[in-house]
């Protein structure tokens, strides 16, 4: 028997290389409303976060309606500009995720994206209906608010001790621990390792194959105590 059953993913920074598009983006934004350009690790930081939040956490002192709304316009279309072809999965991903449903998992993601953006991606990849089910922060609350997570438990019907987040953020593991779900932080992505173990998750990998010897591991010992009861 399984230790997990689900297993929840995030996007950018944890399944697709598209970091270095997002840093691009919001700067371009900041520069078009004339706002203070920001460094790489400062906008590394709110990476997860739907962009209503990321603006609020990274310009506090804009609180002007249509400042947002400009920055969010010229963030998108920024960043469409650049996924003219989307940004590549990271190595292993595919593979990986094609592992993980043959073994049976219920796969899913949760990411900052907006679901127009989402959707525009996954079909760029061919994967259209390949998760059993997503969740995007435009749709439900942004992380670390746990709602992501429990629409997502409760679409798969399962518990939260069956499930696993698997992100390169703050915000992905905290969403987790406030779910009571298990978490594996990916030191790939957005934020460096130092900053992730302070949530304290189960795992962090550098590669995407770390995660499945790791659950093969698992499920391993959840076969051993199942024996053994």
């Amino acid at each position: 028997m399984n230790k997990y059953e689900l297993l929840i993913f995030d996007w950018d920074g944890t399944l697709v290389d598209s970091i270095g598009h997002i840093v691009e983006s919001i700067l371009f934004a900041a520069a078009d409303c004339e706002l203070p350009a920001l460094d790489e690790a400062s906008i590394k930081g709110i990476i997860g976060l739907g962009l209503p939040e990321a603006i609020a956490a990274l310009y506090p002192e804009v609180s002007d309606e249509r400042t947002v709304e400009a920055f969010r316009r010229a963030y998108a279309d920024h960043y469409l500009s650049l996924e003219a072809e989307p940004s590549v999965l990271y190595p292993g991903v595919a593979e990986a995720l094609r592992a993980f449903r043959g073994h049976g998992y219920f796969l899913a993601v949760a990411t900052g994206k907006g679901r127009r953006g989402l959707d525009r991606v996954l079909a760029g990849h061919g994967w259209g209906d390949f998760f059993d089910v997503t969740r995007c922060a435009d749709e439900t609350l942004s992380k670390p608010n746990p709602q992501m997570i429990h629409e997502i438990l409760a679409h798969c019907g399962v518990g939260p001790e069956r499930a696993l987040m698997i992100g390169d953020s703050v915000f992905d593991l905290e969403m987790a621990r406030r779910a009571g779900v298990d978490s594996v932080a990916v030191t790939y992505g957005a934020q460096p390792l130092e900053v992730l173990q302070a949530c304290m998750p189960c795992l962090a990998i550098k590669h995407i194959s770390e995660l499945g010897d790791w659950l093969c591991s698992t499920d391993s010992l959840a076969e051993v105590v199942a024996h053994v009861g």
